[in-house]
């Protein structure tokens, strides 16, 4: 089966070929490389198509020069690092940008690199794929000898000769995704890297919330907004649950002003859902009710939709439909530690110090929640996700000992 070839734009190949035309030449943090990313991450920037996808500007910013030297300069040690190899990447539909973190990153370090997008993958993945031929354009030759941007139909044999090729296989997407690109063996050298189902929250200190400043409640509230409908609240660092810390009467009062300025937010900005999704939230959120985990529904709107938990632990990780939060008290941080489960991924915070964020990820010792930040930034990558350190993954150590 032939694979289309959408970076650099080329004719269809089948994947044994495509596989001999991707040449290597690049060394860690290569200046020719570091060059192209920032000139594609400019070009993210731009006003008109930041205003009309505000999620690549934010990757416009993870490619600025800084960074990038940032991210190169960390790497500094007492080996010698290389480039790992040819990296194969199967990055989810549902979120378009990123295969773009994995991928760049990876480019970053010197890798040959092979990115299959889904065929369902959005319109923002074809601006993507347009803007990098932008930048291709004054880009050294290396670039697009070593780079390769691929899309394909599901096929067990395309996947099973990448797999077959490269050194390291990037896998993004549900728990059921890693374990059908598993069945496709590695070479006895090469290992997986994998992004499975994950689920994130909120966490909110009542009496802050309700002695914050108006500007900063607002300002978070439009963070907020960010975390959860920029992606139909799919990807997997948007909060799905909000808990409220603090006692009873401040957790109301404060769940009150919160709701009613992040309708506010939504409204403004015409945030909407169609019918299908409208019932979709329905069915969810009726049936937590039904199943005794809620013991209220609130709608407002097609857009908005909160559910008042009968309990803590009741928590949902599945997606309820964009929108869609539950919501639970808490007497104190400390709680969360019986509460939290492995796959959850990203907790944002409001109200709380650096210390005790500190102590909770010392008392959850590794059992869930890879990322504390603050509220308005679960979608900021950063080039250590779910825990991984990205750059050093994409590279290999070596011992030089004169």
């Amino acid at each position: 089966m032939a694979v289309d070839v959408r970076f650099p734009v080329g004719a269809p190949v089948p994947a044994e070929v495509l596989l001999g035309q991707v040449g290597g030449g690049l060394e860690v943090g290569d200046a020719r490389m570091r060059e192209f990313l920032a000139a594609f991450g400019k070009r993210l920037l731009r006003p008109a198509l930041a205003r009309r996808h505000p999620e690549l500007g934010s990757l416009g910013f993870f490619l600025r020069p800084s960074e990038l030297a940032r991210t190169v300069e960390g790497l500094a040690g007492e080996h010698v690092r290389v480039p790992r190899g040819l990296v194969f990447h199967l990055p989810p539909a549902n979120v378009d940008t990123v295969f773009v973190y994995s991928w760049a990153l990876s480019a970053l370090m010197g890798n040959r690199n092979v990115v299959r997008l889904s065929p369902r993958s959005g319109p923002v993945a074809d601006v993507i794929v347009e803007t990098l031929h932008e930048a291709l354009a004054d880009a050294d030759p290396v670039v697009g000898r070593s780079q390769r941007i691929i899309s394909y139909d599901r096929s067990d044999a395309v996947t099973a000769a990448l797999s077959a090729a490269c050194d390291l296989r990037v896998v993004w997407g549900g728990d059921r995704s890693v374990l059908e690109i598993r069945r496709h063996a590695l070479p006895p050298h090469a290992r997986d890297l994998v992004f499975p189902d994950r689920s994130s929250f909120a966490v909110v200190r009542a009496p802050a919330w309700l002695c914050a400043p108006r500007a900063a409640r607002v300002t978070a509230a439009e963070g907020f907004v960010n975390d959860t409908y920029w992606f139909d609240q799919a990807a997997c660092s948007s909060p799905r649950t909000v808990f409220w810390v603090g006692a009873q009467a401040d957790c109301d009062a404060a769940r009150a002003d919160f709701t009613d300025h992040v309708s506010r937010v939504v409204t403004v900005r015409g945030w909407g859902v169609d019918a299908a999704m409208a019932v979709e939230k329905r069915v969810s959120t009726y049936g937590l009710a039904a199943d005794g985990l809620a013991e209220s529904v609130e709608f407002r709107g097609n857009a908005l939709a909160n559910v008042t938990l009968a309990a803590a632990a009741a928590a949902p990780r599945r997606w309820l439909g964009a929108g869609t939060f539950a919501h639970a008290r808490l007497g104190s941080l400390a709680e969360l530690v019986s509460l939290v489960e492995r796959r959850d991924q990203t907790m944002t915070h409001f109200g709380f110090g650096k210390a005790e964020l500190e102590e909770l990820a010392k008392e959850l010792a590794g059992r869930g929640v890879d990322r504390m930040v603050p509220v308005g930034s679960a979608l900021s990558f950063h080039r250590v996700w779910d825990g991984v350190d990205l750059p050093a993954e994409f590279t290999r150590l070596v011992t030089v000992i004169r």
